[in-house]
């Protein structure tokens, strides 16, 4: 096993560890040698996670690399949320007590390195905290209010932050973790039977339109579920509910993954999951997935300050360029000119450290395949707009004209289109995802892959009708049940 510390800078990490090798961060994200390495351990032990820094970016790339990165991209968002950190720890809230019961302030705060304490009475708190949010170096902080001890923060540190007096610790601590292995924290789960649909009633361009989410409703009564629609708003509740249907436009810096974390914490089956948000929402991570799995998509490459010279010479002109997180046709532009590409390039920099760029390829249509639990579910031609080399084209006054759809059955869709949907979307995982594709002659090319594909009412569901809904709905009905017959289940 390759065991990685990747870091901001060589100079940041000055401890010696038998077997690891340190990899500066721009190194392990641009060069291939350290992509195509395997098997590998990847400790991101780099200054700063924000979001889509480059810290963010070592965890995510290493994600798709299958480098089993700590922390991984889902820890690294808990973190980012204080109010994620409180209620994912609440679980711990006995151990905490019995912890710090002894001391006498009513502060305390608490290093972890690799899910140890130097002193040794915390490391069973240390352990579990390291569990739950899997930072190598990780601070926590807690506080006495009202005689009872609570975690207020918990944060990722760097090496430059640990105090010297540790370092001969921190080193037996990592050669203690690659040595063995601690046990895995498991969180309970919840014992309703009652679905929340999340929507936002004020969206003007929602993944399903009011007739669609009426539709769900009566297909989850048919199948024994209780369907309540909520807004962000009723994220308090979540805990009254069995399971979390997402039909709200997600992103991972917004109250959806909040949200979805949220419940996935409380027990909850929750589409769309936070790791499927996480993986979807980001094309950098697509293209080094699709890559790696040998997935057929456009010539891809992903550009820094360093490589933009790469561009023309690799790609061509026009080429595409995408916002890492771009969603419904925005973030997405098509440059024609090398000044045009370097203006672009200025405006994309100014909001992340990595942008993507793919050769362009013009079609009369995108494929669209719903993919559910690794199933096809439906196929639909989604043809460009008027005028425009896009399915959605926004004017100057950011009116969203639209080009007409056809929803096929999946036997009418060509096979390959169908197999190739259903593999790209089975590295995402089983959840419910919308599979964008273009194909030239008998060749097929994922565009991207969406946690939240659109379902609206004469769409989407003009072949299935009310039988999709009830796949949908289905599909919870079974994982409710599973989770009810499960450890904790009556």
């Amino acid at each position: 096993m390759n065991i990685l510390f990747v870091v901001t800078r060589p100079e940041d990490w000055p401890l010696q560890v038998p077997g690891v090798t340190i990899v500066p961060a721009r190194a392990y994200l641009t060069e291939p040698a350290w992509s195509d390495i395997r098997p590998a351990r990847v400790f991101n032990l780099c200054k700063s996670y924000r979001y889509q820094s480059v810290g963010y970016y070592v965890s995510l790339l290493a994600a798709a690399r299958g480098h089993r990165p700590l922390p991984g991209p889902t820890a690294i968002q808990d973190l980012r949320s204080q109010r994620v950190v409180r209620l994912v720890s609440a679980e711990l809230d006995d151990l905490v007590r019995r912890s710090l019961a002894p001391l006498q302030s009513d502060q305390f705060v608490l290093s972890v390195y690799f899910g140890r304490n130097v002193a040794s009475r915390y490391d069973r708190l240390a352990g579990q905290l390291f569990q739950l949010f899997e930072a190598p170096l990780l601070r926590a902080e807690f506080e006495r209010r009202d005689g009872d001890w609570q975690i207020r923060s918990a944060r990722p540190i760097a090496a430059s932050d640990v105090p010297t007096a540790h370092h001969e610790f921190l080193v037996e601590s990592a050669a203690a973790y690659f040595s063995g292995g601690i046990r895995r924290y498991r969180r309970r789960s919840s014992a309703r039977f009652d679905l929340a649909i999340l929507h936002d009633p004020d969206d003007p361009e929602p993944p399903s339109d009011t007739r669609a989410l009426q539709q769900f409703v009566r297909a989850g009564e048919s199948l024994g579920i209780a369907s309540r629609l909520i807004t962000r708003e009723d994220a308090g509740r979540l805990a009254e509910f069995d399971a979390l249907f997402i039909r709200e436009t997600t992103a991972v810096n917004h109250h959806t993954y909040r949200i979805a974390r949220r419940a996935e914490a409380e027990g909850l089956v929750v589409i769309d999951d936070p790791d499927s948000i996480l993986r979807c929402t980001n094309k950098v991570y697509l293209a080094e997935l699709l890559q790696r799995h040998g997935v057929a998509a456009p010539r891809t490459l992903i550009v820094h300050r360093d490589n933009t010279h790469d561009i023309i010479p690799t790609l061509g002109l026009p080429v595409v360029l995408k916002q890492p997180d771009s969603a419904f046709s925005r973030g997405v532009v098509r440059v024609e000119t090398e000044a045009e590409l370097d203006a672009t390039l200025a405006t994309l920099f100014e909001q992340s450290d990595l942008v993507v760029a793919q050769e362009y390829l013009p079609t009369d249509f995108d494929w669209r395949v719903g993919v559910l639990d690794r199933r096809p579910l439906y196929v639909c031609r989604y043809f460009m707009a008027r005028r425009h080399w896009q399915i959605i084209r926004r004017d100057d006054q950011g009116r969203r004209h639209e080009g007409q759809s056809q929803t096929l059955s999946i036997a009418e869709a060509p096979p390959q289109v169908v197999r190739t949907a259903v593999r790209a979307a089975g590295l995402i995982g089983d959840g419910l995802y919308g599979v964008d594709l273009k194909q030239i002659g008998r060749r097929c090319f994922v565009i991207e892959v969406n946690d939240n594909p659109s379902i609206d009412s004469g769409a989407e569901d003009s072949v299935l009708r009310g039988a999709l809904y009830r796949e949908i709905m289905g599909l919870f009905a079974n994982r409710i049940a599973a989770r009810k017959q499960g450890p904790g289940g009556q």
